[in-house]
This record gives structure tokens, sequence and C-alpha cells, in this order.
């Protein structure tokens, strides 16, 4: 009988030492399957809050000011190649190859921007355009204005290059002051900063070259 009672004894043991490994390994299995389905919807939500936070780090002052500075910048760009050609003072050649060299790198930083914000990068002024873009953006030339430019040569064609660019330069700081008071992205503040400092103390040179200070 006492036999019996051992051998009973130790079989409840084992069973319940066998359901108490299956609880376990069951409350194992479902910890493990939590922890990953965590891990999983971490992995999975950190790359939409990284977007959201890019997302969120500009704003339409930031976009728009992009898309117009790059095609003011593409038409002094135009101009400056221009002159690179068509100038006969040696001085205005190298404001022109200065102006080039500032902007052509400024405009591909904005095209990245832009693309980086899932926004499309603004065409190539086509010849129909006639680079009359002016009503739209301050200090840009409408295509009356790159016309007789192109037609002019020497001294004409130089003081009409520097009156040109005061007038583009001009306009580039209005965008530029806009974007720095309304713009929250970091980056593009700066570069209208830039593009204020820089271009102010272009126009004080051309109208120096123009004998107007």
């Amino acid at each position: 009988m006492t036999a019996h009672r051992a051998l009973v004894r130790r079989t409840a043991l084992s069973v319940t030492a066998g359901a108490a490994a299956l609880v376990l390994a069951a409350c194992g299995s479902d910890s493990g399957s939590g922890g990953h389905d965590m891990g999983s919807m971490e992995s999975d939500s950190s790359p939409t809050a990284t977007a959201s936070a890019k997302a969120g780090d500009h704003n339409d002052a930031d976009v728009d000011f992009s898309k117009e500075m790059i095609q003011h910048h593409r038409q002094a760009v135009d101009m400056a190649e221009l002159a690179a050609d068509r100038a006969s003072s040696q001085e205005v050649k190298d404001l022109a190859t200065k102006v080039k060299g500032a902007q052509d790198p400024e405009i591909k930083t904005m095209s990245g921007w832009l693309t980086s914000w899932g926004e499309d990068v603004p065409e190539e002024m086509s010849a129909d355009m006639g680079h009359d873009m002016s009503s739209a953006m301050p200090g840009m030339m409408s295509g009356t204005d790159m016309d007789k430019l192109e037609k002019a040569s020497g001294a004409e064609f130089d003081t009409m290059f520097l009156t040109m660019m005061v007038e583009h330069h001009e306009g580039a700081v209005e965008m530029a002051e806009t974007e720095k008071a309304d713009g929250t992205y970091g980056p593009a503040t700066k570069l209208a900063d830039d593009v204020v400092t820089a271009q102010t103390a272009e126009i004080k040179q051309m109208n120096k070259m123009l004998g107007k200070s």
C-alpha cells in the first residue's frame, strides 16, 4: 500500500512538473513572440518616424524658396556665361566667373533638398519660356531683356550686364530675406543668409564698376 502511494505520488509530481514545464514553455513562447512583435513594430515604425521628422523639418516657404531660387540662379548663370564670352572688361569677366562659381553649386544643393522632400525639381527654362518669369520672381529678366543682352557687345554689353545683374541680385536678396523670415529648414535659411551677404557685396561692387558709388 505504501509502495502504491509512493508510486502515485511520484506520478502526480511528474505530471505536475510536466504541466508546469508546458506552461512555462508557453509563456516563454508568448513572451518571445511578443518581444519579436515589439521589435518588429519598433523596427517598422522607426523609418516612418524618421520620415515624419524629416518631413516636419521644412515648410512651404522652404519649398517655394528652393524652387524659385533654382530658376533665379539658373538665369544668373546664363547671364554670367554670356559675360564670359561677350564682356570687354576683364573685371566683368571675373565677376561673371565668381557668380557662376557660387550659384551652380547652390542650384545642386537646393535640387537635392527638393528631391529629399519628395518635391519636383523645376525643369530647365525652355526657349519657349523665353526666361520670361519676371512677373513671378523679383529681379528676373524678361525674354526681351535677355535678347538685348545676347545681342550687345563690348562696353555696351558690360554696362547692360552689370545693370541687369544688380537688379537680379536685388531680387535674389529680397527672396532670401523672405526665406530667412518664413523658412524653418536650417540649411535653407543658412543658404539664404549666405545669398544676402554675398550678393549684397556684389551689388556694391557692380554699382562701383558702373560709377554709381
